[in-house]
């Protein structure tokens, strides 16, 4: 007999995503856009009051940025508006220190709105990240006054480009003028995106989304949603983002708990549960910004297939930085690798061998469950999937009804091998939006797929048995870089 759930645990079992959240899981993959100031003087970080004279593109190409970003499979795009330079990509009405004193598009361009209207003609969300820390602006560090400032540039950003589906802030929080430190007011800029863009996440330093806890692109064994409140604090402190102008942090790995919400960790604190789900960023080179001497240190389409599979495939958003050259366009290795990752992705369609499966729980057969019609388990069910004949499997993708809450805390697949032998080759823990996993390569005749943990009744809306790979094994003709 099951045990009954702890008070706790069925705490846990009730916490559900916010529509927002919900459409931000769904996403899946959105492509960061980090250009500026520091593309034109080949910086990570730049110092502040550069010469806005440096900023000239020749060859800004925003479609193609979207669709080289649209062919890897991403579904969205943020747009650095700003960095911690101070240098605006639009002609905010609240400093000089923009493109419009800028020689681009002879000082009457606008970034943002050309990068905000490429990605509606290619179907991307638009999200923005502006930089709390601002090294050229002089009020930074004066508390209230810098506060008025950083809301009203923010206010231009979400009045002024249409929908804005993520607000991206980060915890930089360096020096100003003789010394001085600002002390930002979270709330206050998170009530401003509420209310001007109600259905846009806000990322990191905000309440919707969190930080994997590092930029290598790194993952954890199990990534649980819910997790406690006091969380959503942890990345505003400032030692927790990146303190130099040192490219080598996108590389880093700093992963901290590894578990954060597992039934023993949630009863280890009395902290309110939220749903807080996890986003996986890092870079497709070893700088967020574009350095030509990188050219050769590009991420191939099979790193970055790796860190997808890990990331989405782990319960978390992945973001991946793609930083337009200085002429205005994506450099070719990084629209090779792109290319290639995106024909990965949607090859995973291609490979599910379960639609030829008949599925069985206790001997009834069940319909393949799918997003709008689920397969619901109670925690001690098997699903039983069976094949005619033989099928050669390397993966399984497993989908739960995040809508419903993050339910599953333990499961285990068993392969069925032509002889008859059944042997378990999988145990996870976590599960979520989506879980992908490995399996050995071989011939099975079926798969039975057995929930041992659960904090309710589970939604699976997915199972996908994975044929291997025809692009990774080298079949396809299809390059990947």
């Amino acid at each position: 007999m099951t045990a009954p759930l702890s008070p706790r645990v069925r705490e846990a079992a009730g916490v559900l995503p916010s529509a927002r959240q919900l459409a931000w899981q769904q996403r899946e993959f959105t492509a960061f856009i980090h250009v500026g100031m520091n593309t034109m003087t080949d910086r990570e970080w730049g110092l502040g009051h550069e010469d806005p004279a440096l900023f000239d593109p020749s060859d800004v190409d925003t479609d193609q940025w979207m669709r080289s970003i649209a062919a890897s499979g991403a579904r969205g795009v943020i747009l650095t508006a700003k960095h911690h330079d101070g240098f605006c990509l639009w002609p905010s009405a609240l400093t000089a220190h923009t493109v419009a004193a800028s020689p681009w598009r002879d000082g009457r361009g606008d970034l943002v709105r050309e990068t905000a209207e490429a990605a509606a003609r290619h179907g991307l969300a638009f999200g923005v990240y502006l930089s709390p820390w601002d090294r050229t602006e002089a009020c930074y560090g004066s508390g209230a006054p810098y506060d008025d400032f950083f809301v009203a540039q923010l206010t231009e950003l979400l009045t002024g480009y249409g929908p804005i589906s993520t607000v991206w802030l980060d915890g930089a929080n360096g020096e100003g003028p003789d010394g001085r430190v600002q002390t930002y007011d979270w709330e206050r800029y998170y009530e401003v995106v509420r209310r001007l863009q109600p259905d846009a996440v806000i990322s990191v330093c905000g309440p919707d989304v969190r930080w994997c806890g590092n930029e290598a692109g790194h993952t954890r064994a199990d990534e649980w949603s819910v997790v406690p409140a006091s969380l959503r604090d942890a990345e505003r402190v400032a030692s927790r983002s990146q303190q130099q102008d040192d490219a080598a942090f996108a590389r880093m790995v700093r992963s901290d708990e590894e578990d954060l919400g597992s039934r023993a960790a949630l009863e280890a604190t009395g902290d309110e549960l939220v749903w807080y789900p996890a986003e996986v960023n890092t870079s497709i080179r070893p700088g967020w910004f574009h350095h030509p001497a990188e050219d050769d240190q590009v991420r191939s389409a099979i790193e970055l297939y790796d860190i997808y599979r890990r990331s989405v495939g782990g319960n978390s958003g992945f973001l991946l930085n793609i930083p337009p050259e200085a002429s205005g366009v994506i450099s070719t290795p990084d629209v090779e690798a792109l290319r290639g990752l995106g024909a990965l992705i949607a090859e995973l369609a291609d490979r599910d061998r379960a639609p030829r499966a008949r599925l069985t729980i206790s001997g009834r057969t069940v319909p393949l469950p799918t997003p709008d019609a689920t397969l619901d388990l109670r925690e001690g069910d098997t699903v039983a999937v069976r094949w005619d004949e033989p099928v050669e499997v390397d993966g399984i993708i497993l989908d739960e009804d995040i809508s419903r809450g993050q339910l599953i805390e333990h499961l285990e697949v068993d392969l069925e091998e032509v002889d008859g032998t059944t042997r378990t080759v999988l145990v996870v823990n976590a599960v979520g939006y989506r879980r992908i996993a490995d399996l050995p390569r071989q011939r099975v005749r079926g798969a039975h797929i057995r929930v041992i943990g659960a904090r309710g009744v589970v939604h699976l809306s997915r199972i996908s048995l994975l044929a291997p790979s025809r692009l990774l094994t080298g079949a396809h003709d299809a390059p990947l870089a």
